[in-house]
């Protein structure tokens, strides 16, 4: 059975894209959790996932005697490995918009990402009122994510960003669950979108996975001093 390395899922973005694609298109694999203590070299976590990953990073597939590392390397694995799951839009001109937009998210939005941690288990709207007040960054990444999302939900009719569940979707999953963190502000139609992907089962079962690890880390936590909601 494929085996999926992952980090803790209240914090690890990374991990949920790969895990939320391959729960939501039924794919069978074995998680394998890896909890962080720290990123130092000398680190459990680093030790664990570099005796698997040449990068010492998760997510890490391992597929029999393959390993697969990076988020878009999994998916486009994935996508060859079991076809008939429609991972990419079957339209060829729409699987590479899609493919651009997983890239997009994979190498940009570093100004939200950086300022708003993934972090489902908080409630942090303050927070997100003052970085939206003062970081111009965040509010341009959100303002990009606004033109993308209505322009695929256009063109495709929705629900999902290319009308069924997709690789892009999976890719995103993270972003809508900062935006809930955050109550950053967004129009109508878009928290329609969040809202519909905070639903779906893989994603569901991502968030109950992590409201049930109860593992605060100082590291992971620029705006909290305890666990806890707030």
């Amino acid at each position: 059975m494929l085996q999926l390395y992952i980090g803790n899922k209240n914090y690890s973005s990374w991990s949920m894209r790969p895990w939320v694609l391959m729960r939501q298109a039924g794919i069978d694999f074995e998680e394998v959790l890896v909890r962080f203590d720290s990123f130092a070299a000398d680190s459990a976590f680093k030790q664990r996932i570099a005796a698997v990953s040449p990068t010492a990073k998760v997510p890490a597939l391992v597929d029999g005697d393959l390993v697969v590392w990076d988020t878009l390397a999994i998916a486009e694995y994935l996508a060859e490995r079991f076809p008939e799951r429609a991972l990419w839009p079957a339209d060829a001109r729409a699987r590479a918009v899609a493919r651009s937009a997983c890239a997009e998210m994979h190498s940009g939005f570093t100004g939200l990402r950086g300022a708003c941690p993934m972090n489902i288990e908080a409630r942090l709207p303050e927070t997100g009122a003052l970085l939206w007040r003062d970081n111009a960054a965040v509010r341009a990444d959100v303002a990009r994510l606004v033109s993308l999302w209505t322009q695929l939900l256009d063109a495709h009719g929705g629900p999902m960003l290319f009308g069924g569940f997709t690789v892009a979707d999976a890719f995103f999953a993270p972003v809508c669950t900062r935006l809930v963190t955050y109550a950053l502000p967004l129009p109508p139609h878009i928290q329609a979108y969040v809202d519909r992907v905070t639903a779906l089962p893989g994603v569901q079962d991502w968030v109950q996975g992590a409201l049930a690890e109860n593992d605060f880390l100082d590291f992971e936590e620029p705006y909290r001093l305890r666990g806890g909601r707030g």
